[in-house]
């Protein structure tokens, strides 16, 4: 099996890898058209913001790309909000895979309601629920695993698994061959390793 992380010069990138070396699957790091295409199964990952992110996707032409793969394609983190239609990040158009809006946390009100104890961004570990998917096989509904975005998903219809922080948000989605998370696998200790065999699994 032939698989392929998209590199468009996101942080985290390396961190995905290693992780998939440790369940036996040795990827390989590109942004080639070819090899891109030619993969079996395609992983998005990506730690930064989301309008420079897009601008090395266009600048490449990686943004068609990745909109016409037809092979298993799992996008984490920024890859998922990339995935999306819109980011209120720099006011970003996105590929529009998912029809969805990434929003920011707006953390005024509830952090009213609870004495100022509400940080943006998200950072640590929170449970995941309405577990959805083959993606989730074997994995249990609130089971924790670790998160680092300011930026969320809207609630949609395309949503897999969803997590609450300052509002109730979907953290996981999928539409044919394409699924992603919000959360990082990768950091996600025994949980998140099964969700990236899982995805190998498919």
């Amino acid at each position: 099996m032939k698989a392929v992380i998209i590199n468009y010069h996101a942080g985290n990138i390396r961190s995905v890898m290693f992780a998939l070396e440790r369940i036996g699957v040795n990827a390989v790091l590109s942004d080639n058209t070819e090899e891109i295409c030619s993969a079996d199964k395609v992983v998005f990952p990506g730690v930064g913001e989301a309008s420079s992110a897009m601008r090395y996707l266009k600048e490449k032409k990686l943004d068609e790309v990745i909109k016409n793969l037809k092979q298993p394609v799992f996008g984490i983190c920024l890859g998922m909000q990339l995935l999306c239609k819109h980011s209120e990040e720099g006011d970003t158009d996105c590929l529009g895979i998912f029809d969805v809006n990434i929003k920011r946390f707006s953390p005024f009100e509830e952090d009213a309601r609870r004495g100022g104890d509400i940080k943006v961004p998200q950072i640590g570990w929170n449970k995941i629920y309405d577990l959805r998917s083959p993606l989730f096989a074997g994995i249990k509904e609130n089971e924790y695993v670790y998160f680092v975005h300011s930026y969320y998903a809207e609630k949609n219809k395309s949503s897999i698994a969803s997590a609450n922080y300052i509002t109730e948000y979907c953290c996981a989605l999928q539409k044919d061959n394409f699924y992603a998370a919000q959360f990082h696998p990768e950091k996600s200790a025994a949980a998140g390793e099964q969700m990236l065999k899982n995805f190998f699994a498919l």
